[in-house]
């Protein structure tokens, strides 16, 4: 039996609000929206379909037509707005309709690329037969050359992923969950093993065609920009310890790019889904994508952040002070003479103002005046570091005193009070304050949040 609206007689219009809508819940980019419209004088207009970020290697930000190829779903995930029995409108997109799409909204300059997922229509091997048709007619018919992401689905042909790969520049997979646990309860149709043997198949393409490129430099390059992957937060009751370390072991064994963390909203009943009365834990949701940067480049592990006994960040804090505090012994830090790898896990030192302060050393003595011009927040750094024996003022290296003071200038940011000042940015809306910065910028961690 059909559920939602009727799926025949939809306009391309029609197609595009409900697909752009319904690809809101994957955060495996950078989301925000806009709206502009035409002013009888210039060229085009830009309705408020999926506008969404991403960022390349060398920090330039490029605008993506986010979108769904179908909403349609034969899978029974309890948290997902288009899971098969909730009787939401529906749409499919053809191959050629979405082709024309995005080469009209690039040609208006309103996009660089596109970011494809899709529900599971019939089967996963036929959904991604009509992805890989739509792809490679805008690569070869089309000749479109722009930046392509595209979610591949567990389960599918092996084949098609692997000739999608040289069409697409990332891939993306999601995990769902941390725990296979919470995947069998959550997603009933899904499990683990289908989800990391693609990861898998892309990871090793990946350092195939590395050598072959490396031996014939024109070479076809497999998935160049890497593969990501999405985590849900706060549906399957798992720990943020639980969440760090299987991002560890996907950074380390699969070689991922970057791993999304996903506040979980509240978009069916079912009484296996979590009540939330504050709504999304999107505070949680921050405080794990700046363990996340710690990982990745500050040289931290997941077992010193948390542990079986304490496995649960303290959100008032974020995470590189809550380790500080817990290691107070390690501190004051003398910065003309600390390695590069301890400058890194003093609150308010960033990569590039490490760098800069073992640079600058070899030079002559650094003072705290000279801090502050390479970027060191001050505020935050000054009740760890010593500048040739001396500090900055006296010294109080007493936790429950410097929680205070950090988790003060935290209640000051703009992510602190998640059920007020937090919520999920939609892809409808116009008039940000940063466009391209869908999230919490940390001005710390140089990243978007």
């Amino acid at each position: 039996m059909e559920t939602g609206i009727a799926r025949q007689g939809l306009t391309l219009y029609e197609k595009l609000n409900i697909l752009s809508d319904a690809a809101k819940y994957d955060v495996a980019c950078t989301s925000s929206g806009v709206s502009r419209r035409g002013n009888g004088r210039g060229l085009g207009n830009c309705t408020a379909a999926g506008i969404c970020h991403s960022f390349s290697s060398d920090g330039r930000c490029i605008s993506l037509l986010k979108v769904l190829y179908t909403n349609e779903c034969i899978y029974h995930c309890k948290y997902c707005a288009n899971r098969a029995d909730n009787d939401v409108p529906r749409a499919t997109f053809t191959p050629e309709e979405l082709c024309r799409l995005t080469m009209e909204f690039y040609r208006r300059n309103y996009i660089e690329g596109l970011f494809l997922s899709s529900g599971i229509w019939k089967s996963p091997t036929h959904t991604m037969e009509q992805i890989y048709e739509t792809i490679r007619r805008l690569r070869e018919e089309y000749g479109f050359r722009g930046y392509i992401h595209v979610k591949a689905i567990p389960g599918a042909d092996s084949e098609l992923i692997e000739k999608l790969g040289y069409l697409a520049d990332r891939m993306s997979i999601n995990l769902e969950f941390p725990t296979a646990e919470g995947l069998r309860r959550l997603a009933p149709n899904k499990n683990r093993s289908l989800i990391l043997k693609p990861m898998r198949q892309i990871q090793n393409g990946r350092l195939a065609s590395k050598e072959e490129v490396a031996l014939y430099r024109h070479a076809p390059q497999f998935v160049p920009a890497g593969q990501s992957t999405q985590m849900i937060i706060g549906a399957a009751g798992e720990t943020d310890y639980e969440i760090m370390s299987v991002s560890q072991a996907l950074y380390e064994g699969f070689g991922l790019k970057r791993v999304f963390y996903s506040a979980y909203m509240q978009v069916n009943e079912d009484k296996e889904l979590p009540v939330l009365p504050g709504g999304p834990p999107l505070l949680r949701e921050h405080r794990l994508y700046q363990a996340d940067w710690l990982l990745r480049f500050y040289g931290f592990r997941a077992e010193e952040l948390l542990s079986e006994k304490r496995p649960n960040f303290d959100i008032r804090l974020d995470p590189k002070a809550n380790w500080a505090l817990g290691h107070l012994d390690k501190f004051p830090v003398e910065v003309n003479t600390a390695p590069y790898e301890m400058l890194l896990r003093v609150p308010g030192v960033g990569v590039k103002s490490a760098m800069r302060i073992v640079r600058a050393r070899r030079h002559g003595v650094i003072d705290f005046a000279a801090l502050k011009r390479f970027g060191v927040v001050l505020k935050r750094a000054s009740w760890f570091l010593l500048c040739s024996g001396r500090p900055m003022h006296p010294l109080r290296l007493e936790e429950r005193f410097l929680t205070g003071l950090l988790s003060e200038e935290g209640r000051r940011a703009p992510a602190v009070d998640a059920q007020r000042s937090c919520r999920q940015i939609t892809l409808f809306e116009s008039g940000l304050e940063q466009p391209g910065m869908g999230g919490l910028y940390d001005a710390e961690y140089r990243v978007v949040l």
